[in-house]
């Protein structure tokens, strides 16, 4: 009887303990995530008031933190926005239909990868947007052009990383599942698919960055709209603060798709902190 009672005190204790203790963890983890940050903000404030460089092309924070505020007040922020992420996403969405089946395809036979590789190793390496102009020229300056070339920049990442992914996959992992009898169907269902999927996301990662990225340089090439078109007209208007507001717009959006993307690759790569413990 006193050794139940015993028992339960502990659990008393534990369990008071415990929430203390994930609280002041997390707050210690999202200080050490967003010290560099702040002081950087720190910095872009005061370099400006104190006269270390010209406010004028280089404005205190809380400057552009209002012009943006503005913005996305009057609804000309979310319109820019809306736009890129529509462009942005159609390609990037493209991209992962196209190239993850294709990288699978290459890294797992042979046949396959002995057509595509010379075509794919020339491709890879011109730049999407040393080829702008020639969608610009074939597709015109309307939508289909800037998400064909956010499809270009995306698909090669992708298809370089599942390639890599699948041709990685631990061979004792294969020789186990073909001694247990399965089939190459099974086998690349099984064990070739989930264990090519953590390097598969490294590239829907690099992709979603360079989704962003190439779009808002295709933007200010013949767009009347989008985050990149918002950038150069302010900046030819003189507009300082709304150029950064638009710069610091796509950083936000970048971070916040970075961020989605780890959550869902943590979702479908469970089985990886389970063979941790």
């Amino acid at each position: 009887m006193a050794n139940g009672r015993a028992g339960e005190l502990i659990l008393k204790e534990r369990t008071s303990i415990k929430p203390t203790g994930w609280s002041f963890g997390g707050l210690l983890r999202l200080f050490k995530n967003s010290v560099v940050i702040l002081a950087l903000l720190a910095i872009w404030e005061l370099a400006p008031r104190t006269g270390f460089v010209n406010q004028t092309f280089f404005p205190p924070f809380s400057d552009v933190l209002a012009t943006w505020w503005r913005l996305l007040l009057s609804g000309e922020l979310a319109d820019h926005a809306g736009a890129s992420l529509s462009r942005s996403l159609g390609g990037f969405a493209i991209a992962i239909a196209v190239s993850i089946p294709l990288g699978l395809a290459i890294g797992w036979w042979r046949t396959v990868a002995d057509y595509l590789n010379p075509f794919l190793e020339l491709m890879r390496n011109t730049a999407a947007l040393a080829i702008l102009p020639v969608f610009i020229l074939l597709l015109g300056l309307g939508e289909t052009s800037k998400i064909a070339i956010v499809f270009y920049a995306c698909a090669f990442p992708l298809l370089l990383n599942t390639i890599s992914g699948v041709k990685n996959v631990d061979p004792l992992l294969i020789k186990s599942a073909r001694s247990m009898g399965l089939s190459s169907v099974a086998l690349f269902r099984k064990v070739i698919l989930p264990a090519s999927v953590p390097t598969i996301f490294v590239g829907i990662r690099q992709a979603g960055a360079s989704s962003i990225l190439v779009l808002v340089a295709a933007e200010m090439v013949g767009a009347k709209s989008g985050l990149g078109y918002l950038i150069q007209y302010a900046q030819f208007s003189f507009l300082i603060t709304e150029m950064y507001a638009g710069i610091i717009t796509i950083s936000v959006i970048g971070l916040i798709v970075n961020y989605a993307l780890i959550a869902v690759e943590r979702r479908l790569t469970g089985w990886k902190q389970s063979v941790r413990d």
